[in-house]
């Protein structure tokens, strides 16, 4: 029998991991350690993803991989043993404790020290989201136990005075921290500096954001779970998943609510009939590119010789005026109120007239003046929800006169993505999205082109494959689909769900099928370089040119 190769093993991992997440969630419940929880930590552990380095290694502790996790759970996880998945917001009027972790549009609910309770809203791709990261703390949890005692079963010196770090009042400062770091260093396995960075980079958020407990509370509250595990069954972590979450998954329910709002409001300040464009983004960069000049500029325009970049490192500190000034210009805000987290804006342009747009933001007055398109603004999406909020969206809406269809004209989708080929801060555009682990390719006749963008950008055309999960990507597929006839250019969750959607919208009838797609991704990291990958931290000030360049060139093909 042929031998499969690695790139072959990691997607059959790939797949094992999907199926089980997807039988757990229909059974109801399982334990991470057993047999069900097992399956899926040797897929995890198959598919090696590099997001968690040395997962892998039984004698160090993945501290970037655990800084991540940490970032997109809820503060506390680490000491639950019972962690319930639901799909019914019914909390929200309770005493319970509500958090939100520091990187993810999730909410939870601290129902007991050790019991938490997640609202998942955004579909299968959260639950696969949620599933890989506890999964892989998991895993670190059974290596900390294992690095807890020596060979003759006593707890090591270290692990007690991490104990009596984790009970001290007050800040550690000084020699006291320097020396608890050394004992922490000694059990995760990392150099003193290493772990010290990991503890200075969750100390912060822990300040600033109160979305984390401290790397010392972290690692001993791991390590004990695990300790409690060994002692009674009573104590091993269960993942419950409620039968209104079952009931949830494919049905849209929240997507529902939250495209016929949008579309409610369209058709309350009597919109309906005009030119409709959809954009994918985030919430700042269109509404800053269309107000941001005329909100800001000096009473002198003269003085003003900031280039467009330039203008908008500067505008970015100035969200609330130019939100004041845009409300007074035919800006209108969108907040969620179904639990899909995402925020739109609308932006009729028949109120745009007399207001300045920077010099190098060239669009066509008379096309606003005559055909006054709207633009719906939405945030992003995660993964399969894209699907199920593009294809809500599209359809018709119900009213008293019967079903009434927006005339959408195009479908802009600005994100982040992972490039294959380039480094942080290139620009990809998609040609086809293929969904990893499905039969499913999309091609797209894409409207954006290589040459819309000027020569400060490194761009790349191509396939871009729309993935299960961040956290469950593997170099030799990667690799893969870069360099055989595949040749695809980089990887993200949403592109294949949105295109999906926009085809049944057209093969139903709800929009023309002459609407314009454009795809344009922002490279926020490269997965096989290292030092590269996700888990190296956000871009920062570098997003903001490839954000602001993406963002022109969308409103300039709408606007001209």
């Amino acid at each position: 029998m042929e031998e499969l190769t690695k790139a072959q093993k990691t997607r059959m991992a790939i797949r094992i991991f999907k199926t089980t997440a997807d039988a757990l969630a229909l059974r109801g419940y399982y334990k991470p350690s057993g047999q069900s929880g097992k399956t899926l930590e040797d897929a995890l552990r198959m598919i090696s993803p590099e997001i968690y380095g040395t997962m892998n290694d039984p004698r160090i502790i993945e501290l970037k991989g655990l800084e991540y996790v940490t970032d997109r759970l809820p503060r506390g996880i680490e000491h639950c043993t019972r962690i319930i998945l639901t799909a019914e917001d019914d909390l929200r009027d309770t005493s319970f404790e509500k958090i939100e972790p520091l990187k993810r549009r999730r909410t939870s609910y601290l129902l007991h020290e050790k019991e938490i309770c997640f609202v998942v809203t955004r579909g299968l791709s959260e639950i696969y989201d949620i599933l890989t990261h506890l999964t892989f703390l998991n895993i670190e949890a059974g290596k900390i136990f294992n690095q807890m005692k020596s060979e003759s079963g006593n707890l090591i010196r270290q692990w007690r005075e991490l104990e009596e770090t984790v009970k001290k009042d007050g800040e550690l400062s000084g020699s006291e921290l320097d020396r608890a770091l050394w004992n922490l260093s000694i059990i995760l396995g990392r150099t003193y500096q290493e772990t010290r960075q990991s503890y200075q980079y969750l100390e912060k958020n822990r300040k600033e954001s109160a979305t984390n407990n401290s790397l010392f509370q972290i690692i001993h509250g791991l390590g004990t779970r695990i300790a409690e595990e060994k002692i009674a069954k009573d104590n091993e972590l269960l993942i419950y998943f409620t039968p209104a979450l079952r009931d949830m998954i494919g049905q849209h329910r929240h997507a529902r609510v939250w495209a016929n709002a949008i579309k409610e409001k369209l058709f309350g300040l009597g919109l309906q009939d005009r030119p409709l464009h959809i954009i994918s983004a985030n919430l700042h960069s269109v509404m800053n590119t269309m107000y941001g000049y005329a909100a800001t500029q000096p009473a002198d325009p003269e003085k003003n010789h900031d280039n467009f970049y330039e203008a908008f490192h500067r505008i970015r500190e100035k969200d609330a005026e130019v939100k004041n000034y845009a409300g007074q210009h035919g800006f209108y805000e969108l907040p969620d109120r179904s639990g899909t987290h995402l925020d739109c804006q609308v932006i009729d342009t028949a109120l745009l007239a007399g207001i300045a747009f920077h010099p190098e933001f060239r669009v066509n007055l008379s096309v606003m003046e005559s055909e006054k398109p709207v633009l719906l603004v939405m945030d992003y999406a995660f993964g399969t929800q894209a699907f199920e909020v593009m294809d809500e969206l599209l359809c018709p809406l119900q009213t008293k006169d019967g079903l009434l269809k927006f005339n959408v004209r195009s479908v802009s989708v600005m994100g982040k993505a992972g490039i294959l080929p380039g480094k942080k801060g290139d620009i990809m555009l998609a040609t086809a999205h293929v969904l990893e682990g499905t039969p499913h390719n999309y091609i797209v006749h894409n409207d954006l082109k290589k040459e819309d963008f000027d020569s400060s950008a490194d761009v790349y055309t191509g396939i871009i494959v729309t993935v299960l999960g961040t956290s469950l990507q593997n170099r030799d597929v990667l690799e893969k689909f870069q360099t055989t006839s595949w040749k695809a250019v980089g990887l993200e969750m949403e592109g294949g769900h949105y295109q999906r959607a926009i085809n049944a919208a057209i093969i139903r009838g709800h929009i023309s099928a002459d609407v314009k797609v454009r795809y344009a991704y922002y490279a926020s990291d490269n997965p096989l370089l290292s030092g590269q990958t996700l888990a190296s931290g956000s871009m920062g000030k570098e997003g903001v040119r490839p954000t602001y360049m993406i963002t022109k060139i969308i409103l300039e093909k709408i606007l001209n």
